[in-house]
């Protein structure tokens, strides 16, 4: 048989009975097919793999199949459902391309209270995605779900995955994509990645499944490589990464996925993200890259009954700006009546692709000095992909980089630094309508005289893809009185603290995620961090955030920044996906050093008890320790398991604790770089241990729902006690005022456990949590947790009473932080108040002002707490980075591929 060709010239497969007789007695076994009760319904055409289950197994079962006209099925998709519900199929096998189509009339016959007779709808071929199985969950409720993976090469399938398993795993990973699940018997299926690594790359299968080989002009040529000690797999071109559960989750094909801009993109990934917009009901992506042409995105989408494409793809620009960054954002848009499809029912991409042929060549009629307004604006349109823009659109603000720049340059027939200097239309076109030679002069001077920041963000770009033009503003210094007055600002005035270099004097301290803080002195001497700034800032003034500067970091960031003043420096150290990791200049964004890893960086990186070395664990296994200045590897500890969890400094024995998902935990000693203790844990450890020094105990929680405390007065740590709390601990732990330790749970349980392992409290919340909660002594004993249901939640750390909650609007996964250096100051009889930032997952930065009311009198309804919203801003990528916020500037890692740097601005609300 030969393969459907959807990824390059068809192959003639030489496939085997065993192979074929192997997946039917799988399926027979696990999911019976029963003579007297079942009907199935052959659909798919024979030059598909998947007909040969379809007409095998009823035969060999001996139960019933219906045959339906193909030419009826070709002409009208939907008489699938027809057959289905007239000839009572039970079991349908079905591209999520197919039954994405025929969704509508499934659905009107489920609110039409017409129940299908089918018991199980089997899902192959193609990606499939969660949305598409919770639509399927909500309008076939009785049916059971199943996912299976595979190709030609390997009788049809050789993993499949149940979907009665899905809102488990749901609970604690985001996934956009169903699970393929696990092997069927006699097949092994192996992960292999380029650094050797099981947890992801190209799926790799053995086993009595694969064919003999591909048929080559009379011969027979084996498709099985030699992978790993001496094993022959077939390599399927797909990538898989294994979830926490030992399933697989499908990553995309080689073919379908691209480089843009550097970033790696899975066009699966854009599909489905689009797919959640409310007016579109199915989405292709592909990639043209066309000899001697632009390379770009192309989406065609299939609208919603009732939706006029002028009106969505209107605003659909703006709604791909929250969602994308900016190299995963379609271009090119187009609206069709349906997605076209192959012989097979998969999505035709080769076909789809002619529809995007684009004239990118110079009208001739468009001498340069005879540009209008409207050819500027044409330009635009086609450029971002947008059906109008008006005469002051900032083109890079419509999501406009240095490449799409580049295509305008030249279709205008201009230098491309006039349209970094004069972004939209109207000043564009009024630059290029001077005269020529006053044109030149004041073009020479204007980009001359543009702010240095500017240019190098234009010669960056060129080298990064788009970037944000921050204006120039003036920043007001702050005075060295007590309390610094905004409070009738005429302009944009900066809130962090003035000189913010001289932050640099104090003590050598340490800021993490979860208002985690450390000095190197056990005491305070006199340089120690500064007491809070007080400003004056009434409730009616607004504000925003600015960009300072932000750090390439060539691939995702979802580790958190560490902040650490250092010898008169600040510092800020973080990693990314890419194995870099980087030591910046915390206040102008300069990178001091960097240095590649073995394996890519989720773990936030700590420092050392005497500021000498940072600590940082990669997914390799292996935890790093770097001097600090110097960026040179002082010494490498190497555990069995990924390191995601960020280590906890024991000052006091000269320790660090991290844990593995080998499912240790780990005490090495960072003076003597050797392993002091090894605790197994029954389960990984996800997110940071925490320690009460009072009490000389460290609790440790796992993602299998083990809380677990151990004591550190002895040299041999011995165990106090261990809860099993049912729902898997992702977030780091955190010691309260009262010596209670605060976890939060991925089912939303919040609870507080007191030193003897009493639970003293449990609350729920909306949603799932994946961060740890953050206790500042500035907001007294309030706890703030964030959940995934976009609510931030104060928990009175002792009594579990919830205070205030804030709905941000977007799922959050990370952990909020509370500015220690500035207290906000309103009037005299108001309480004072304190900077919270918190980070949704689809990249909004949000700064809130929250009351600091602390004792028992004052404390009252949610509305006494007044907590508004001060300010936000939208990086383009998904932030999973929890932020660290220092005198208001704010640190945070995202999915853009940079670490960002924001200042807190103000103005008065009638400005």
């Amino acid at each position: 048989m030969y393969t459907s060709g959807s990824t390059g010239k068809p192959k003639g497969v030489c496939g085997s009975e065993k192979a074929v007789l192997n997946r039917f007695l799988w399926m027979q076994e696990l999911y019976p097919l029963s003579k007297n009760d079942d009907v199935l319904l052959f659909k798919t055409s024979v030059s598909f793999v998947d007909h040969v289950q379809e007409f095998l197994a009823p035969m060999l079962a001996g139960c019933t199949l219906v045959i339906p006209p193909f030419d009826e099925l070709r002409r009208n998709l939907f008489s699938v459902v027809d057959f289905v519900y007239e000839y009572k199929i039970t079991r349908l096998t079905v591209v999520p391309s197919l039954v994405r189509m025929i969704l509508p009339a499934l659905e009107e016959r489920y609110l039409n209270g017409i129940e299908s007779s089918l018991k199980m709808l089997v899902l192959s071929g193609e990606v499939f995605s969660v949305s598409l199985w919770k639509n399927l969950s909500r309008v076939l409720p009785h049916t059971s779900i199943l996912n299976i993976y595979g190709s030609t090469e390997v009788a049809g399938d050789c993993m499949y995955f149940d979907c009665k398993r899905l809102a488990k795993i749901l609970e604690s990973e985001m996934l956009s994509s169903v699970p393929i699940g696990e092997p069927i018997y006699n097949c092994d299926v192996r992960i292999v990645g380029d650094d050797g690594k099981r947890d992801e790359g190209e799926i790799c299968v053995s086993g009595v499944c694969v064919a003999s080989g591909y048929y080559s002009e009379g011969d027979i040529v084996s498709l099985k490589e030699n992978i790993e000690s001496g094993e022959l797999y077939y390599r399927t071109g797909d990538f898989g990464r294994r979830l926490e559960s030992g399933d697989l989750i499908f990553l995309g094909r080689k073919d379908r996925t691209i480089k843009v801009n550097g970033q790696r993109i899975a066009l699966e990934e854009v599909e489905d993200t689009l797919r959640v917009h409310p007016k579109i009901a199915n989405v292709a992506v592909v990639f043209c890259n066309k000899p001697n042409e632009h390379a770009f995105l192309g989406a065609a989408l299939v609208l919603k009954d009732g939706s006029q494409s002028t009106e969505v793809l209107a605003s659909l620009k703006s709604w791909m700006v929250e969602k994308f960054s900016s190299a995963m954002t379609p271009t090119e848009i187009i609206c069709v009546d349906a997605i076209p499809v192959s012989s097979s029912g998969k999505v035709d991409y080769t076909l789809l692709s002619s529809s995007f042929f684009r004239d990118y060549s110079l009208n001739e009629g468009h001498i340069k000095n005879r540009i209008t307004l409207e050819h500027i604006k044409e330009a635009f349109c086609k450029a971002v992909g947008v059906a109008e823009v008006s005469d002051n659109d900032d083109f890079f603000a419509l999501g406009g980089d240095s490449i799409l720049a580049a295509h305008v340059a030249h279709k205008l027939g201009i230098d491309m630094r006039r349209l970094y200097m004069f972004p939209s239309p109207s000043r564009l076109h009024k630059a290029l309508t001077e005269k020529e030679d006053a044109l030149e002069n004041g073009y020479q001077i204007n980009w001359e005289t543009l702010p240095k920041a500017r240019k190098e963000d234009f010669l960056r770009s060129l080298e990064y893809g788009a970037s944000d033009f921050s204006s120039s503003r003036k920043r007001r210094k702050v005075t060295d009185s007590d309390e610094y007055d905004i409070s009738n600002p005429k302009a944009m005035t900066s809130i962090s603290l003035s000189s913010w270099e001289s932050l640099s004097e104090t003590a050598e301290c340490s800021f993490g995620r979860c208002n985690k803080m450390m000095h190197k002195f056990d005491t305070k001497p006199q340089k120690s961090c500064p007491e809070a700034l007080k400003v004056k800032l009434p409730s009616n003034v607004r504000g925003t955030l600015r960009e300072m500067w932000r750090v390439p970091m060539d691939s995702c960031v979802d580790a958190s920044p560490l902040i650490v003043f250092k010898n008169d420096k600040i510092l800020a150290f973080i990693g990314s996906h890419s194995h870099k990791f980087v030591c910046v200049n915390a206040i102008n964004g300069l990178v001091l050093w960097e240095t590649k890893l073995e394996g890519r960086i989720e773990s936030t990186a700590v420092v050392d008890g005497d500021f000498s070395q940072v600590i940082v664990g990669c997914y390799r296994g292996n935890i790093y320790f770097i001097d600090i200045l110097k960026g040179t590897l002082n010494w490498t500890f190497r555990t069995s398991g990924e390191v995601k969890s960020q280590p906890t400094v024991d000052k006091r024995r000269n320790l660090v604790w991290c844990g593995s998902h080998d499912h240790n935990l780990y005490g090495l000693d960072y003076r003597n770089h050797c392993l002091v203790y090894k605790f197994p844990c029954g389960g990984t450890i996800f997110g940071s241990p925490a320690i009460d020094e009072i009490r000389e105990t460290l609790y440790a929680g796992t993602t299998n729902g083990r809380l677990i405390s151990i004591s550190l007065i002895n040299s041999s740590f011995s165990s106090l006690w261990l809860l099993e709390l049912k729902a898997p601990i992702f977030g780091s732990l955190s010691i309260s005022t009262i010596g209670n330790v605060i976890c939060c749970l991925v089912n939303g349980d919040v609870l507080s456990v007191n030193p003897e392992g009493t639970i003293v409290w449990r609350s729920k919340t909306g949603g799932p949590i994946f961060a740890g909660p953050s206790i500042s002594t500035a907001l007294g004993s309030q706890a703030l947790v964030c959940s995934r249901n976009g609510t931030v939640y104060s928990f009175d750390s002792e009594t579990g009473f919830i205070i205030w909650e804030y709905d941000v609007g977007d799922p959050i996964t990370s952990s909020a932080y509370v500015d220690d250096h500035i207290e906000l100051v309103s009037d005299s009889f108001s309480p004072s108040q304190r900077f919270v930032c918190v980070c949704s997952s689809s990249g909004r930065v949000v700064l809130l002002r929250v009351s600091c009311m602390t004792d028992d009198a004052d404390r009252g309804t949610a509305a006494d707490y007044n907590v508004t919203k001060f300010a936000e801003i939208d990086v383009k990528g998904d932030v999973f980075s929890s932020p660290v916020m220092v005198a208001g500037r704010i640190f945070v890692g995202c999915r853009d591929d940079y670490l960002h740097c924001f200042v807190t601005e103000a103005h008065s609300e009638s400005d």
